[in-house]
């Protein structure tokens, strides 16, 4: 097998749906195990973008019904997860990133647990509350927290398997009790869990390394090593760049189509990885330090341009700032790349630089 930086990251868009759609927003969580959703606006076009027919209420339907749930899991942030994923996923990598949320929680130690017990409660008497509901609720029982501490708490307790989202409200997060929610969930045993995960990675963000499914999912080496084995021939690999990368078994794909896409530096081509992230600079034009723009235009899965989306009554602006003179047929696909994205927002689409 011949390849190199720019055929990996080109891979990449047919694994990860972006070269080739898939049904709906609720077949795009299943298949990539999760997706970041720190930014919900942001976070919806990346599962939209990777769907056949971009439509706002497919997600928002999704999250409604508790098929798809936005939650934190994987890492201290959060992230849509398919109902059926939630809690095998949170037993496997929750051990390694509660301590995240010790550390920052600790001036509240003494009084964590009857602080999450009226939060149940709360959530016994109404679910699918808003932050503001349960600051109001957590208040009215004798405890009155910053909305820093109330974020991090709420966030261990999604953690914990104790909440995650409920049926948004207007458009706005809200919370529900875990067990309301995922009243019959899906459970594997470590091995499982680990082989299940490896599978799932490596097959819709290959190719990749064990290093980047380490920092995906916040485990160890050993751990993904396990999963790698317990995987077996579900999963190839190849040798490049002094490392070893796995993918699903088949043939290379070819071209991708449609060539453009504008992303934020969260969506998953970017932050699905951290050891080979940078097969999206191919010609090492960028510094590998903090990212200079929130936003990234991508043309046949290189990184040509910084992005920065600001959305106006009539349209959404894309402000580019390249990263080298950019060729017609690159100008091209990011203004279609533009278009689909003012489409699902229902808007016009300019593009400035």
């Amino acid at each position: 097998m011949t390849t190199d930086d720019r055929a990996i990251a080109r891979w990449r868009l047919h694994s990860q749906a972006l070269a080739a759609p898939l049904a709906d927003a609720e077949q795009v969580v299943r298949t990539l195990g999760a997706v970041q959703a720190e930014n919900p606006s942001q976070s919806a076009w990346a599962v939209a973008t990777r769907t056949a027919a971009p439509r706002q209420e497919d997600l928002a339907a999704a999250l409604a019904s508790g098929r798809v749930l936005r939650t934190h899991v994987l890492r201290p942030t959060w992230h849509y997860v398919h109902a059926e994923d939630a809690a095998w996923l949170l037993e496997l990598t929750a051990p390694r990133v509660l301590p995240v949320f010790d550390q920052q929680l600790a001036p509240l130690d003494d009084r964590l647990t009857a602080i999450a017990d009226a939060v149940d409660d709360a959530l016994g008497e109404a679910s699918d509350r808003t932050r503001a509901d349960l600051a109001a609720a957590l208040a009215d029982r004798g405890h009155d927290l910053t909305g820093q501490q109330l974020m991090l708490v709420l966030g261990r307790l999604e953690m914990e398997r104790r909440l995650c989202s409920g049926a948004p409200r207007d458009g706005e997060h809200t919370y529900a009790r875990f067990a309301d929610r995922v009243p019959a969930p899906r459970r594997l045993d470590r091995d499982e869990a680990l082989a299940e995960l490896a599978r799932r990675y490596f097959t819709s963000h290959g190719p990749a390394t064990e290093r980047d499914l380490a920092y995906w999912a916040t485990l160890t080496l050993t751990d993904v090593r396990r999963g790698l084995a317990g995987a077996g021939d579900a999963l190839a690999s190849f040798e490049h760049d002094d490392r070893t990368f796995w993918h699903a078994p088949g043939e290379v794909p070819g071209d991708a189509s449609p060539p453009g896409h504008l992303l934020q530096v969260l969506d998953e081509m970017y932050r699905g990885y951290q050891d080979s992230r940078w097969v999206l600079d191919a010609d090492g034009l960028l510094p590998r330090g903090r990212e200079a723009a929130i936003g990234m235009a991508l043309v046949d899965g290189q990184l040509v341009a910084g992005m920065k989306r600001t959305i106006g009554k009539q349209a959404v602006t894309f402000a580019l700032t390249p990263h080298r003179a950019l060729t017609t047929v690159e100008t091209r696909a990011i203004d279609e790349a533009a278009r689909r994205y003012a489409a699902f927002l229902g808007l016009e689409a300019r593009v400035t630089s």
